[in-house]
């Protein structure tokens, strides 16, 4: 940022000058009526981390330090000399822990590494309060950071992990057993397959029984899923290649199945759902409230039906419970919540054309509806079953909001919101296990986050954990246009939300280009009222260089109006959606005279690079310049999971893939395209730009294109990368639209 308030790509992407600060790795410790969390040690609170001789980062040092839910005392667990290990110049670097249950040890995560999308692999250190010895898992020949997922078994006494997709448990004494053995590479335990990762979002793939007696587990068979290869030409004399078992659309599917194995090692016992496991999922799988039976929720391809069962620890055997079932598609899998010693659970369904939580009897008997009002249930936030208490996140009233909300897990009453109006906008919590306190989040489009410790059900502020105020006051010295979140019709009369982001020294009797930010698709919402970082910023530039800044979301996409709304799609992704943005631009430029119809632009980021396609092929008259970042030009090149979902099965909806894909009306394009991946992109591959590449080329329709070497679907990784891709588009917008 210059002194004279403005933005700059370098302030925002290569000096990172607007960088928004959390809490680190809080935890609560209910039982002694405290949480934790992760601060500098003593002496170092005002310090940064520095970099070393050999260009390595030389990190802070931490201590990890309780506060007193009642009286908001201070006091150090753990000191960073106990986080020492021996002969170690430096302490370990926290990046997550876990107390055992008697608090008597810590699991250290440090070291972690990138698996996919997120730092899921690393090292894994005990320490003892009682003795003082800290000592690494996974023994002397173990590779660094090659463990996942360790978790205390109940007693605190044993750790299990996942170490090259099998399972093991380590006790105190350092003795390893191996418990899981994969017959052949194909074969992983304990973790995802890359399908299952990025769609179910799920990655941890074993849970220990409450009685710590055994482990079940998810198995994946990936023999017969086609591999796709990523090349990477950059790194060596001569090109390495990553391969992944990669399912999709219409393609062979990995075979799932849950396991259960005795914690102190044995045999495996297998549950076997009917039907052909690769054309069935298993999304979620838990304990069914003991440590003798499983919850496990078995989905067909379609993913419009979920059947529960319970699966029998000793022999496998498995016993119906409820099914879930839609026209369409299921949207979303979620864990349940075990009430009354294991006699009944919540369940998140869409039955009555609302996402709603019920309460299910184990047997079955009953199912009855906890939040019967006509508004959706964003997520569920906790259970307090000592107080009758079902937390949820919600927002009747303004799609683009999150607030809480509690009932009663008998249902006897009715919602009552919590959030207390001053805190408009976005909400999260994460809740104490009795209730009682949670860390609030609260965040606006244009106001970065403040980290309250509340009490509940009074939402009274105890204490201010983080609250930014350095990066609000720098954002309060630029020079800002005013904000505002409407609503424009679709032709058929449908309302749909919007927000717009307008100049500094912005005058309606002027005309201004109009950037359009675009996702459009089931797996995002645009318009909220939340804090996004640095797209912020980049948009908040583009204003200062006089453009208007909107997004509109379609019907489709998962705002909180309910599941025809959400499921409207179904069998075409970008058709409809395409009309509606289409709709939702003609609407703004008739009531808007100060936007400029000649001066139209759009982008937009994986499916929002693909409705950047679809808006400039199908309505070329309408949109002059597109940013396409990372997008699906074919729908039948993406994951079966994703893309059956929501489009159908191949065999059933050939016409929708066809109809849908934006490369089917390449052949529109007229005003300038700026084409962007990353050759690395392990979830929307460089496949699908090569394949839109060939088509303009063979249509003979100018293009530019940008490809960044290596970087994967975020296009972030290396040096530089952010900087040159915004600054890029800047450029780009620059030249071709102001």
């Amino acid at each position: 940022m210059t002194n004279d308030g403005q933005l700059t790509n370098e302030a925002i992407f290569a000096d990172k000058a607007f960088e928004e600060e959390s809490p680190k790795a809080t935890k609560w410790l209910t039982a002694e009526n405290a949480y934790t969390v992760v601060e500098p040690a003593a002496g170092f609170e005002d310090a940064e981390a520095e970099t070393g001789e050999d260009g390595e980062e030389i990190p802070v040092p931490q201590d990890i330090v309780a506060y007193d839910l009642d009286t908001l005392e201070r006091r150090v667990l753990v000191t960073s000399e106990q986080l020492t290990p021996d002969g170690a110049d430096a302490p370990l670097v926290v990046d997550d822990y876990a107390w055992s249950e008697d608090r008597r040890r810590l699991l250290i995560y440090t070291n972690s590494e990138q698996v996919w999308r997120v730092k899921s692999r690393g090292d894994y250190w005990v320490l003892d309060l009682d003795s003082g010895s800290l000592r690494q898992l996974g023994g002397p020949d173990a590779a660094p950071s090659s463990l996942q997922f360790a978790k205390f078994s109940p007693d605190g006494k044993t750790v299990a992990y996942v170490r090259e997709a099998d399972i093991y448990v380590e006790a105190a004494d350092g003795e390893i057993a191996q418990l899981t053995t994969r017959p052949t590479d194909a074969v992983i335990n304990g973790i995802m397959s890359w399908a299952y990762e990025e769609e179910f979002s799920i990655r941890d793939g074993f849970r220990w029984s409450p009685d710590g007696e055994r482990i079940a587990y998810w198995q994946f068979d990936t023999s017969g899923v086609r591999d796709f290869l990523i090349i990477d030409n950059t790194s060596e004399l001569y090109p390495a290649i990553t391969r992944i078992p990669y399912p999709k659309v219409g393609e062979t599917i990995s075979a799932a199945r849950i396991g259960v194995v005795p914690s102190g090692g044995g045999d495996t016992v297998w549950a076997e759902p009917p039907g052909d496991p690769r054309q069935n999922y298993i999304p979620r799988m838990q304990w069914a409230g003991s440590g003798d039976s499983v919850l496990i929720q078995h989905v067909n391809r379609r993913q419009n039906r979920n059947q529960l069962y319970l699966m029998d620890a000793e022999n496998g055997a498995l016993t119906p419970l409820i099914v879930d079932e839609e026209v369409q598609h299921l949207d979303d899998f979620h864990d349940v919540e075990w009430l009354d010693d294991g006699r009944a659970f919540t369940f998140v369904s869409e039955r009555d054309g609302w996402r709603h939580v019920y309460r299910v009897s184990r047997e079955g008997g009953s199912v009855d509806d906890l939040t019967p009002e006509p508004f959706d249930v964003a997520s569920l936030a906790a259970v307090d079953e000592a107080g009758n208490t079902l937390y949820f996140i919600a927002s009747p009233d303004d799609m683009g909001a999150r607030y809480l909300y509690r009932t009663t897990l008998d249902g006897s009453g009715r919602a009552e919101r919590l959030t207390p109006l001053e805190f408009e906008g976005d909400n999260v919590y994460d809740i104490a296990d009795d209730g009682k306190h949670a860390i609030h989040r609260h965040s606006r489009l244009l106001r970065p986050a403040q980290y309250r410790l509340v009490s509940l059900p009074d939402h009274a502020e105890r204490q201010v954990l983080e609250d930014n105020a350095e990066l609000i006051e720098q954002l309060a010295a630029l020079e800002l246009g005013e904000t505002e979140f409407f609503r424009v019709a679709a032709r058929d009369g449908l309302e749909m939300d919007g927000f717009m982001l307008r100049p500094p020294d912005f005058d309606p009797r002027k005309s201004y280009p109009l950037l359009m930010y675009v996702y459009g698709e089931v797996a995002g919402q645009t318009v909220r009222d939340r804090w996004a970082g640095r797209r912020n910023l980049w948009h908040l530039l583009m204003t200062q260089r006089g453009y208007v800044v909107a997004s509109i979301d379609n019907r489709g996409t998962p705002s909180l109006r309910g599941r025809d709304f959400r499921k409207a799609l179904y069998g075409g992704i970008g058709v409809l959606s395409s009309r509606d943005q289409y709709d939702g631009l003609t609407a703004l430029l008739d009531e808007r005279s100060y936007l400029d119809p000649e001066r139209v632009g759009i982008w937009g980021h994986s499916g929002g690079g693909s409705m950047t396609l679809n808006m400039l092929f199908r309505y070329p008259d309408s949109y002059q310049v597109g940013v396409s970042r990372a997008p699906v030009s074919d729908q039948r090149l993406y994951d079966a999971i994703y893309q059956e979902r929501y489009s159908g099965l191949l065999e059933e909806h050939a016409e929708g893939y066809v109809e849908g894909s934006p490369i089917t009306h390449a052949a529109g394009l007229k005003g300038k395209l700026l084409l962007v991946h990353g050759t690395g992109d392990d979830n929307v591959h460089y496949q699908s730009s090569e394949r839109l590449i060939d088509e303009l080329v063979r249509l003979n329709k100018p293009f530019d294109f940008l490809a960044y070497p290596n970087r994967r679907h975020a296009i972030r990784q290396g040096e530089g990368t952010e900087l040159h891709l915004h600054s890029t588009m800047t450029r780009y917008f620059d030249e071709h639209l102001k």
